[in-house]
């Protein structure tokens, strides 16, 4: 891809079509269940412990409407992603010496990467590098899984891929989690919500993978937060556009990740076979999750207007208007 490429790709769609069959899985390995409760995080909450929370800290950063969405193309993640970042002002625009920054990946499923259902580790391995690249003091990569954490942090590859990089990885206990309530909101109301690894961050970055969901239609990075609820989330699916909308109001991330190197077409958001997979060759960047979602839903052949929390999401000053995009 040439030089001109890369700058004029941030303003036109990328969809990159066509299957390939897969490799094979390579056997899981058990692991310690440390810091799980299988009661289910965030049920209850041990007395003291607990950060109050009123509301989580903000993380973005000074918007520029010329460095607001970067979307690359290309095979290796590695590499798109560092370009996509680098179209965005570089990583030294979003993380300064003596940060501490906490990546929230997609953590959900005891699964491995080349199911796509979670954040893939080449990720979390480039991403955890350039933050330490630009002199940040420690990076946490942390979720509240569906499944049991530690299993899914060691299926997904994800706790290797960051303790290979030098990140702190961090799995959910009942303490770290806090009842919190979203100004203006109807559903977060005095939820537990996994509150105390950002009082140790001051940067987040979210990676998400892009996803068909079958009671979301997509999970894109606004959808990612959902785990950060504690609790019976469940609730919340006969409401799930305004849940998301919710958490999009509630997290405000210093930037975020969209991985489309493979988009899960079906199935999702477990998806569970190769042939849910469509290779879309896409990496997205954006400070805004409202865009890089309206964008994402492109590679799964729907319309932004296909997915209601986007609107939901922008007319509460979420993201700016997507048809500026």
């Amino acid at each position: 891809m040439t030089e001109s490429n890369q700058e004029n790709i941030a303003r036109r769609q990328l969809l990159v079509r066509g299957a390939k069959a897969a490799a094979s899985i390579a056997a899981a390995v058990g692991v310690a269940r440390l810091l799980y409760d299988p009661k289910g995080p965030g049920g209850k909450v041990e007395t003291g412990q607990s950060p109050a929370a009123k509301g989580l800290p903000d993380f973005s950063i000074p918007r520029k409407d010329s460095q607001v969405i970067s979307i690359v193309n290309g095979e290796d993640r590695i590499k798109t992603v560092t370009q996509a970042i680098e179209l965005l002002g570089g990583i030294e625009r979003f993380v300064n010496p003596g940060d501490v920054v906490m990546i929230k990946p997609n953590a959900g499923f005891a699964t491995p990467a080349i199911l796509g259902a979670t954040t893939h580790p080449d990720l979390i391995t480039a991403v955890v590098k350039l933050c330490y690249a630009a002199k940040a003091r420690n990076v946490i990569v942390t979720d509240n899984s569906i499944n049991d954490p530690a299993s899914c942090f060691t299926i997904s590859g994800i706790a290797k891929a960051a303790s290979a990089a030098g990140a702190e990885v961090v799995m959910p206990k009942d303490s770290y989690f806090g009842p919190l309530t979203l100004a203006g909101g109807s559903l977060i109301k005095d939820w537990p919500v996994y509150c105390a690894p950002f009082a140790k961050a001051n940067k987040l970055i979210g990676i998400a993978p892009l996803k068909n969901h079958h009671r979301s239609v997509a999970s894109m990075t606004m959808k990612n937060w959902y785990g950060l609820l504690g609790g019976r989330r469940n609730v919340f699916h006969q409401d799930i556009n305004n849940i998301i909308a919710e958490l999009a109001m509630l997290v405000k991330p210093t930037f975020v990740i969209l991985d489309g190197t493979v988009t899960m077409m079906t199935n999702g958001p477990t998806g569970g076979s190769v042939s849910d997979l469509k290779k879309t060759n896409t990496m997205i960047a954006s400070c805004d999750m409202v865009a890089a979602d309206a964008f994402g839903s492109t590679l799964l052949n729907l319309k932004p207007a296909d997915l209601p929390y986007l609107a939901i999401a922008e007319k509460a000053g979420a993201g700016q208007p997507i048809m500026n995009r």
